[in-house]
């Protein structure tokens, strides 16, 4: 008698009517269609922003197109053979890895360096944080020209060399290709290392504290806490820092553009200057779409290395 009055009424509560005051839901009608609708105009504008100027400048590279209304010819790999034959190139090529590498490397390595310092209960660690930080939020053409002026030979640098007896140390810090890219180097390690120091101020942040009491009840030390506890438990932190720091290295263009625009000769020529400089100097846009080609190869080509080298740390972290 119970069972067949359980049938009964799950068969009711099937067939029977909506509550009074809920309306019936309709099933399979206008579901999927607005959110499409709020979708497509973004995708428009992706297309028309990205898509199109990236699969353009992409057909660009293999012709000689001047800018002008004139149709391009198609012109195979001579671009980029020109690329890896001529002197200007090949040298904008060094310095961009060369910079990438350097900035990359010691960027991080004072990065946490101050992270680890001010870490702390120091009084002034917020005040030192700000000031640390500040230069990353100014733009890089303003740092350009803001160092640019400090890099001169009469400038303040060597202004104040000179006043506390270090004037042998006085130096055409922009003009003397031995020293300019160096120069380049340490402006931009010099913004984007409070960048960096905040990235693992975070990371830091999310350490507990009782991994470094139970290491200290081990009888370990700072060196080893710092090995054993932090440096494994800051891999994603790194990662995320040194993708940041790598990307932006190797598209580097507004400091040294502004401090040098390339020169002296080619001491301090990227290749984001040198593409800009064919293109809109010298008119050869085909051959400069082939340097924004190389370009993106190459970020794109590092980034996933290192990607997938610090995810493998992260998994055996």
């Amino acid at each position: 008698m119970t069972s067949t009055l359980v049938r009964e009424a799950g068969a009711g509560g099937a067939g029977a009517p909506p509550a009074p005051g809920r309306p019936a839901r309709r099933r399979g009608h206008g579901r999927g269609r607005v959110p499409y609708l709020f979708v497509v105009p973004a995708l428009l504008i992706y297309g028309l922003v990205v898509l199109y100027p990236t699969v353009a400048g992409g057909i660009f590279a293999f012709t000689d197109w001047s800018g002008q209304r004139a149709a391009p010819t198609f012109i195979g790999l001579d671009n980029f053979v020109t690329l890896f034959t001529t002197e200007s190139s090949r040298a904008a090529l060094f310095n961009t890895l060369t910079i990438a590498l350097a900035c990359t490397i010691v960027q991080t390595v004072i990065g946490l360096a101050l992270a680890t310092a001010l870490n702390t209960r120091l009084r002034s660690r917020n005040v030192l944080r700000t000031l640390f930080f500040a230069p990353a939020l100014l733009p890089p053409v303003i740092i350009g020209f803001l160092w640019q002026y400090i890099l001169t030979p009469t400038g303040p640098l060597n202004t104040a060399l000179d006043a506390i007896g270090l004037g042998f140390l006085s130096q055409n810090w922009l003009g003397d290709s031995s020293v300019a890219l160096g120069s380049v180097i340490a402006v931009i390690i010099w913004q984007n290392a409070g960048l960096t120091m905040v990235i693992y101020l975070a990371g830091l942040q999310g350490v507990p504290q009782e991994l470094y009491e139970a290491a200290s009840i081990d009888g370990a030390g700072a060196w080893q806490r710092f090995r054993s506890v932090t440096l494994p438990l800051l891999i994603p932190a790194t990662t995320i820092a040194l993708s940041l720091t790598l990307i932006g290295s190797l598209k580097l263009f507004d400091q040294v553009f502004a401090m040098t625009g390339g020169g002296p000769g080619y001491a301090t020529e990227t290749l984001s200057v040198i593409m800009y400089k064919e293109a809109f100097v010298s008119g050869r846009f085909g051959y400069s779409a082939a340097i924004a080609l190389v370009l993106a190869m190459i970020v794109f080509a590092f980034a996933m290395i290192q990607l997938k080298a610090l995810r493998r740390f992260e998994v055996d972290a």
